[in-house]
């Protein structure tokens, strides 16, 4: 069973976040960097993302991209329990296009899902075509090693609900720098157990290769890399980061 077909116990699962402080830092880089009025923000690869309901409650506009449905079923659900307006486009961060352009597009908890350079590439130019000019895109936590291995494990509970988290990260292929994700959510939900695990082969990046392929790429001004959550220059690559770049304004 799909970790991403049970939006619910995921939610509950990455609970710990501080998602008002997530979106407190998105208010602090529009401060340093923004060069005009932000106005609708862009949550690529969404998920149920409370970030976005946040967003909104703050009254901006508010779109999630994400390609499982109901991941989107359940968003959609929340904010309209909320009383939020939360847009949704179903559809592959590697092509996808928007009906209106947004001003700040953000991909968190290392899911900038491509597996080569030539998919990064094309990602960043449907992220370009999707903001306006000088718009914003955050990246957090993105794979910046590529001897990247571990193993971490929490357990969140709540009532009647139990979740035991597990997330192993191991290299499998060096050449193509590719890297093996395997999340799995052990549920106790009253009695009732399920084991969901969602296995993902993504691409790591060097942090010179990341930088140079996106200043080569021409849509975008790399700003740099940062501490999570701040705006302090990072001083060695970890996978706790923000990627920060912004659009070139003559690039329409």
């Amino acid at each position: 069973m799909d970790v991403y077909d049970y939006p619910m116990y995921y939610e509950f699962a990455f609970s710990y976040q501080e998602v008002k402080k997530q979106v407190d830092f998105f208010e602090t880089v529009v401060r340093n960097f923004g060069k005009k009025s932000i106005r609708r923000f862009l949550d690529i690869g969404c998920g149920t993302s409370p970030q976005l309901r946040e967003i909104a409650r703050r009254g901006y506009e508010a779109v999630g991209l994400d390609i499982n449905p109901k991941m989107f079923q359940y968003l959609r659900q929340m904010a309209a329990k909320e009383g939020l307006k939360v847009e949704t486009v179903q559809a592959d961060m590697r092509d996808f296009k928007l009906k209106k352009k947004c001003d700040f597009a953000f991909c968190l908890s290392g899911s900038l899902a491509v597996s080569s350079n030539q998919e990064f590439l094309k990602h960043l130019q449907c992220v370009a075509n999707a903001l306006s000019a000088e718009g914003i895109y955050l990246l957090e936590n993105t794979a910046l090693e590529l001897k990247l291995y571990g193993y971490q494990d929490w357990t969140m509970k709540k009532d009647e609900l139990e979740i035991k988290a597990t997330f192993e990260m191991k290299m499998i292929d060096p050449m193509k720098q590719i890297s093996e994700g395997i999340l799995t959510l052990e549920v106790n939900d009253r009695g009732e157990r399920k084991k969901l695990i969602n296995i993902e082969a993504t691409k790591d990046f060097a942090p010179q290769e990341l930088k140079t392929i996106v200043e080569l790429d021409g849509h975008f001004r790399f700003l740099g890399f940062f501490k999570h959550l701040s705006l302090e220059p990072l001083q060695q690559p970890t996978d706790s980061n923000i990627i920060l770049m912004q659009k070139i304004a003559s690039r329409m």
